[in-house]
């Protein structure tokens, strides 16, 4: 199993960490256009492997698609990260030829590849390798719902003062801050609703607490976070690798399912060998779909921005 990941940022080596260290790929490849500078983080990760138990090989290269040549799972990070006071948005300008440009670099030298996008505003690059590529809808996948989700389990351990191995939790809708939609209503500990637990009011802000989760880390940092965002690649990554048919929500192209159509958003989808083998559609209730609904409208405006 060969996994590529394009971009050696602190984004993209966390996403090559992450894989290596589950030890299911024979290879990871990181590529970047900065000379030497994948080829550094791979030589440092590779003196991490008799410290942490993994047999991955790990190489960089500087530009050289051919390195990634029959690749299982291609992963792009590439792109400018936000800055303190910038929306994702902001990014589509610069970010949508980087990653029109890596796409049809990485599929010239690996057809069959599934491509995970991570560049932002994630949901409308997700859409672009679409409109731009002629690989099948089920192998391309936007990454922002597994994140989202992540960090609303975390708000919500930390509103019920629980372990997170004790919380399940989704978020669907747009990977952005107005745009997401935490189903509070569905979310559990053990089984048992949230709201058994903590106060409407207290939930409400877990909610917002989680839309405004990049953003606090972001003003916090002064760039993207990168520890989540490989975490949650590496989590999709061996789903596929491993065809574990593992539930999480990704950003996909939808075709009436939620009814919507033609743009990519983050909703439920099972994962295994084939990429998306399936878009799980729930029952949202009124609230739920009108916000999923406003979220979708934000996607497309978005989207208008991009020139195809």
């Amino acid at each position: 199993m060969k996994i590529t990941v394009v971009g050696a940022g602190a984004v993209g080596a966390s996403c090559a960490e992450y894989i290596a260290i589950k030890d299911f790929a024979s290879e990871v490849v990181i590529l970047d256009i900065k000379e030497g500078f994948a080829e550094g983080k791979a030589m440092d990760l590779m003196q991490t492997a008799s410290l942490n138990g993994f047999d991955t090989k790990i190489t960089g290269t500087t530009g050289d698609y051919s390195k990634t040549a029959n690749s299982n799972i291609c992963v792009i990070t590439s792109g400018i990260p936000r800055k303190p006071g910038m929306t994702r948005e902001e990014l589509i300008g610069i970010n949508a030829g980087i990653v029109k440009m890596v796409s049809a670099s990485l599929i010239k030298h690996s057809p069959n590849t599934i491509i995970i996008v991570v560049s932002n505003p994630m949901d409308t690059m997700t859409y672009l390798v679409h409109k731009t590529t002629n690989i099948p809808k089920n192998r391309i996948i936007g990454m922002g719902g597994a994140l989202d989700s992540a960090r609303f389990k975390y708000r919500l351990a930390e509103a019920l003062e629980a372990p997170i191995s004790d919380i399940d939790g989704m978020v669907i809708g747009g990977h952005s801050d107005k745009g997401m939609v935490p189903l509070t209503r569905l979310a559990t500990r053990n089984s048992v609703p949230v709201s058994q637990f903590i106060s409407d009011e207290r939930l409400a802000q877990v909610l917002e607490d989680t839309k405004v989760g990049g953003a606090t880390l972001t003003g916090l940092l002064g760039t993207s976070a990168w520890y989540a965002p490989g975490a949650a690649v590496s989590g999709l990554v061996q789903a596929i690798a491993c065809d574990q048919k593992k539930l999480f929500p990704c950003s996909v192209l939808l075709d009436g399912e939620y009814g919507l159509n033609d743009l990519c958003i983050g909703v439920p989808v099972i994962l295994g060998k084939n990429g998306i083998e399936k878009i799980v559609e729930i029952e949202l209730n009124a609230a739920e779909k009108a916000h999923m609904q406003e979220s979708a409208v934000g996607v497309q405006k978005t989207n208008g921005l991009l020139e195809l």
